[in-house]
C-alpha cells in the first residue's frame, strides 16, 4: 500500500534505536513487560525511507518518528517514518487577463470543498479577533464555538458566496469567561487574509476562526511550469492556514519545492476515481514537496480536520512542512492527512503535467517511489479580489491592520 515518505540522518536513527532498547531493558528490570499492551497509533503505517538528500545545499530537513511499540513477551515492535524534501526556483507563467481568471476562480470555488470540508468549524483557542462586529456576542450567545461558527457561514450568500460574516471570536470556558460565556461575535474584516488582532496568548479567553468566502483566501503556487492555485480551508485547518499565512508574509519561500512525482498510471481514471481490479499504486498519483522556507522557523501543526483524500486535495505529510497533492481520489488512505486546501479544478492539468515530468526510482523503506530528476522551485503568492477585479501579484506583507 502506498505510503508517503522521505530521509533522515542514518546517525539519527541508531541513536533513536540505542535508546529504545536501553527503554526496555529498563522495563524488564522492572518486571512491566508482559502488563504492556499492544496498540497502534492511527494513521501511521509502513513508509519508505530515503537514504540520501538529493535536493543539495539549502534543503531542510524534517522528521515525522511514529513508533509502533507491541510487546509480547519482550519483542519490540518499531516502525520510524521520516520526511525530508526539497525546494524549487522561481518562475512563474502567465495567468491571462485579470477578469478571465477571475471568472475561473469564481467558478471554480464552488467546486473545492467536498461534502465532509464543509462540514468544518474549527478556530483557534486563546486568540482574539477584532473587526467591525455584525452581531454583537452580547445578545448572540451559543453553547459551542461550532455554533458560533455556523452563525457565521450562514450570513455567506449561497454555495461559497460572498460573507457579510468572515470571522467569528466565541467565549466557550464557563468558568473563565463567568458572565461572557457564550457570547458569539459575528465579525467583517477589512482583509480577511490578514484579520485585525486584538489579543492573543494563555490568557485570552476567545476562540476565534475565519470563513473564506467567494474569491477569498486563495494562494497561487507559481512553478516554472504553470501556476496552481489554491483555495484555503480555515475552518478545516485554522493552524495550517495561519502557518500558509506566515509564509506570505516572509516574501519568499526560498528552499520550498516539489521533489517527488507520481501520475495516475493504469489505477486511475482522468477524473480520479480508481479503476475497478487495478492495483493502488505504485504510482501512487500524487506530487509531493515541502513548504518550508529557509530562515523561518517551522514548528510542527497539530492533527486538524483529515476527511478523505480526493483529487485535488492538499494536504500534510505528518505534521509538515511536507505536503502533498492528491492527482486521485484516495479511499484507502481513510482519514490520515491533514486537510489544508484544494487545487481549483482547472489548475490540475499543471499538476499532472509535473507528475508526467522525468523522474528516476528510488527506494525508501522498501516503498518504491519516483523522484523528479529536476526538483521544481516554489513561489507562493496571494490572489486577492478588491472591488471584483483580481490582483495577480499580491504578497500578503503587511501586518494585521
Amino acid at each position: 500500500m502506498f505510503r508517503i515518505d522521505s530521509h533522515r540522518d542514518a546517525a539519527a536513527l541508531s541513536s533513536l534505536v540505542r535508546n529504545l532498547n536501553i527503554v526496555v531493558f529498563r522495563i524488564r528490570l522492572q518486571g512491566l513487560v508482559n502488563q504492556i499492551p499492544c496498540f497502534s497509533l492511527s494513521g501511521i503505517s509502513s513508509m519508505g525511507r530515503k537514504q540520501s538528500d538529493q535536493s543539495g545545499s539549502g534543503s531542510r530537513r524534517s522528521v515525522l518518528i511514529p513508533i509502533l511499540l507491541c510487546v509480547t513477551s519482550c519483542i519490540l515492535v518499531y516502525t520510524v517514518s521520516s520526511w525530508a524534501m526539497r525546494h524549487p526556483t522561481d518562475t512563474t507563467s502567465s495567468d491571462g487577463g485579470s477578469s478571465a481568471i477571475l471568472a475561473r476562480l469564481e467558478r471554480a470555488d464552488a467546486e473545492v470543498e467536498g461534502e465532509d470540508m464543509g462540514e468544518c468549524c474549527r478556530g483557534l483557542e486563546h486568540l482574539e479577533l477584532w473587526g467591525s462586529a455584525v452581531k454583537w456576542g452580547t445578545d448572540h450567545k451559543f453553547n459551542t464555538s461550532r455554533e458560533c461558527c455556523q452563525a457565521c457561514k450562514a450570513m455567506c450568500g449561497g454555495v461559497d458566496g460572498p460573507c457579510l460574516c468572515d470571522s467569528w471570536v466565541f467565549c466557550g470556558d464557563r468558568e473563565r469567561c463567568r458572565e461572557k460565556f457564550g457570547e458569539c461575535w459575528l465579525k467583517k474584516q477589512k482583509d480577511v487574509m490578514l484579520p485585525a488582532l486584538q489579543e492573543s496568548g494563555d490568557k485570552v479567553i476567545w476562540t476565534s476562526g475565519l470563513i473564506f468566502g467567494k474569491g477569498e483566501g486563495i494562494v497561487s503556487l507559481e512553478t516554472e511550469y504553470g501556476n496552481i492555485h489554491i483555495k484555503l480551508f480555515p475552518d478545516c485547518a485554522p493552524y495550517s492556514v495561519a502557518y500558509i499565512v506566515e509564509l506570505l508574509g516572509a516574501r519568499h519561500c526560498a528552499g520550498c519545492r516539489i521533489y517527488r512525482a507520481e501520475g495516475r498510471g493504469h489505477s486511475w481514471d482522468s477524473v480520479g476515481n480508481h479503476i475497478a481490479e487495478a492495483s493502488f499504486g505504485p504510482p501512487y498519483a500524487l506530487i509531493q514537496g515541502t513548504l518550508e522556507a529557509e530562515g523561518l522557523p517551522f514548528k510542527a501543526i497539530p492533527v486538524e480536520a483529515c476527511p478523505t483524500i480526493k483529487r485535488g486535495s492538499v494536504a500534510w505529510v505528518g505534521a509538515g512542512p511536507e505536503f502533498f497533492i492528491s492527482l486521485a481520489n484516495h479511499h484507502e488512505w481513510e482519514r490520515a492527512y491533514t486537510i489544508f486546501g484544494s487545487v481549483l479544478p482547472e489548475d490540475m492539468e499543471i499538476a499532472e503535467k509535473i507528475a508526467g515530468l522525468p523522474t528516476k526510482s528510488d527506494i525508501w523503506n522498501s516503498v518504491n517511489v519516483s523522484v523528479l530528476e529536476k526538483p521544481i522551485d516554489l513561489k507562493i503568492k496571494r490572489i486577492s479580489t478588491n472591488n471584483g477585479d483580481l490582483n495577480l501579484g499580491s504578497n500578503a506583507n503587511s501586518g494585521s491592520s
